[in-house]
């Protein structure tokens, strides 16, 4: 950190105190998208983030790092914000018929991240005290294991085996002990494994994905359930968020294709891009009174090996996140 930087940025000077801040946005906002669970409330806690933080910078005493202190003030508005939850409730009317599924998710909110904002992040983890690397923590399954645990201990475990800061450190952030910081941990770890299990290593080889992919958009575009049921795992999760239903296995994943999603009258096309360190597809329905192709959602896909594990599907909102139209031309 530059010292001649912060003289300048304490003076009140914005383009001094932007770059000073700028190396950590990116980290900072994947940060608050871990806490919350949502993009978009994510990026409203990383401006408060930037507006307390050039607020009290003629406060900020430097005995703890710059990127140290911004992540106590971003992890602070993340847990105001899970204190008055202001984030959206689930959705229960579903605006088709579907099939009974087999259970309801306790997610109550969650949106993708799409890669294109993971660029600038720094793939090794920030010290050897982080146990999880930057693609596992940021992966669909870990960030909705996340939302199920109460906010401190979310926090506590966020930071310390995300971001690798000490219990101590900690501590300072929360204005907790670090008793009681471990006491946190220790009860967020346990809630952690029983929701969420480590991808496990990919041992297929690099083309694997990318052909599976490939059959998948084909299968999509054709309207052909089978064939996208025979990309699928048999105990394959079904996952529409915030609409609360999930169907898992390849028998209600087929029936759902075949029943709902390929409705008489309806066409898809089906491009890749890439969400949560994760493969995906940006899907469009044909629009039949029109030449035009409108977004209809994204799908991220989780793999095992060869086959396709879980399906994820948000809705067009997504699909634009992940810098495509809304509508593009046949």
């Amino acid at each position: 950190m530059s010292t001649e930087l912060m003289t300048r940025a304490r003076a009140g000077d914005e383009g001094a105190f932007r770059e000073l801040i700028e190396p950590h946005r990116r980290e900072l906002q994947a940060h608050c998208y871990r806490m919350l669970g949502s993009l978009h409330d994510a990026e409203d806690a990383l401006q408060e983030t930037m507006l307390a933080s050039w607020r009290g910078l003629a406060e900020f005493e430097e005995r703890s790092s710059l990127r140290t202190w911004l992540y106590r003030i971003a992890t602070n508005r993340c847990l105001n914000v899970l204190r008055s939850y202001r984030l959206r409730p689930p959705m229960r009317d579903v605006p088709f018929e579907p099939p009974e599924p087999t259970g309801h998710s306790e997610v109550p909110w969650l949106e993708p991240y799409p890669d294109v904002l993971l660029d600038d992040l720094a793939d090794d983890a920030p010290t050897p005290e982080a146990i999880y690397d930057e693609r596992e923590a940021i992966s669909l399954s870990f960030v909705s294991a996340l939302q199920l645990l109460p906010p401190r201990q979310r926090a506590v475990l966020v930071l310390r085996e995300v971001l690798g800061y000490r219990a101590r450190e900690i501590a300072a952030m929360l204005d907790a002990t670090e008793q009681s910081v471990t006491a946190l941990l220790k009860r967020a770890r346990a809630t952690l494994q029983r929701h969420w299990k480590p991808e496990p290593e990919q041992a297929s080889g690099g083309d694997i994905e990318p052909a599976v992919i490939a059959r998948l958009i084909s299968a999509l575009e054709r309207g052909d359930a089978d064939g996208v049921v025979a990309l699928l795992t048999e105990d394959v999760w079904l996952r529409m968020p915030p609409l609360p239903m999930e169907y898992q296995g390849r028998d209600l994943a087929g029936r759902f294709f075949a029943t709902v999603a390929f409705r008489p009258g309806r066409q898809f096309r089906a491009f890749p891009t890439a969400a949560n360190r994760q493969p995906a597809l940006a899907i469009y329905e044909r629009d039949l009174h029109s030449e035009a192709l409108r977004a209809n959602g994204l799908f991220v896909l989780t793999f095992a090996g060869d086959r396709i594990r879980a399906i994820t599907r948000f809705d067009a909102t997504a699909v634009t996140r992940c810098g495509f139209p809304s509508i593009m031309s046949q």
